[in-house]
């Protein structure tokens, strides 16, 4: 999976996706979501109810919300016929750990047993240099919890940049197919597939996707969430 990344200048570029996502305040950045402040609207009765559960991959970091990954999502599944709607539950700057920590507040705080719940948090674990083994516990805590609430999952994954070193990569890069094994889960193994290193579909930080970008990730990941959603 390493080949993805030799387009990525990593050097200067991980230090400005550190700052992209630490929800500091700036002219270019769009507004950090807190767990407190995800809109509760009941969705139809009848409709299949998704919740986007990650960093600002998912947020919808330097777009607006209208071409979030979630909004596209949905957006691309109704398309299909599908009545579904996807809640943006994503958190700009998120660690696994911080994610572990609001996971069962924000399912608590929706109208319903969501039908499925993307996960896809731990690139920010990989830009601090965090022990992968406690990014893999507390996505591992994350599962458990959705296993035990008996909800299914879609996990969206993330690689290691090459400037982190070979044996970090390697034990980061195996968290995500372990995972996807160990709960019998969907796996999208990197969720930047496509699009990184081509300026055509990321954004000025060269890190997080544009509109353009967005829709090539939905267009991958769509048919994982519509098999994982069918009857």
């Amino acid at each position: 999976m390493a080949r993805h990344w030799p387009t990525y200048v990593v050097c200067g570029l991980i230090v400005q996706m550190l700052l992209g996502c630490s929800g500091e305040p700036a002219a270019n950045k769009a507004t950090t979501v807190n767990a407190s402040d995800v809109q509760v609207v009941a969705p139809k009765a009848d409709g299949n109810l998704v919740v986007a559960f990650g960093d600002s991959l998912y947020a919808g970091y330097g777009v607006a919300q209208n071409e979030s990954f979630p909004h596209e999502l949905e957006k691309a599944l109704k398309a299909k016929g599908e009545n579904v709607e996807v809640r943006n539950a994503g958190v700009s700057g998120e660690t696994t750990q911080a994610g572990l920590q609001r996971l069962e507040f924000t399912l608590d705080g929706l109208p319903r047993k969501p039908d499925l719940v993307l996960l896809g948090l731990g690139g920010n674990d990989m830009l601090r240099g965090l022990d992968p083994a406690q990014s893999e516990k507390n996505l591992r805590a994350m599962l458990d919890i959705l296993k035990a609430r008996k909800l299914p999952v879609v996990l969206t994954g993330m690689l290691a940049a090459p400037n982190m070193g070979a044996d970090y990569a390697t034990r980061f890069n195996a968290i995500y197919p372990a995972l996807a094994k160990a709960y019998d889960v969907p796996l999208y193994p990197f969720f930047l597939e496509g699009v990184i290193g081509d300026a055509r579909y990321m954004q000025a930080d060269s890190v997080h996707p544009n509109p353009a970008g967005v829709d090539i990730i939905v267009g991958k990941i769509a048919p994982l969430v519509s098999d994982k959603l069918a009857p």
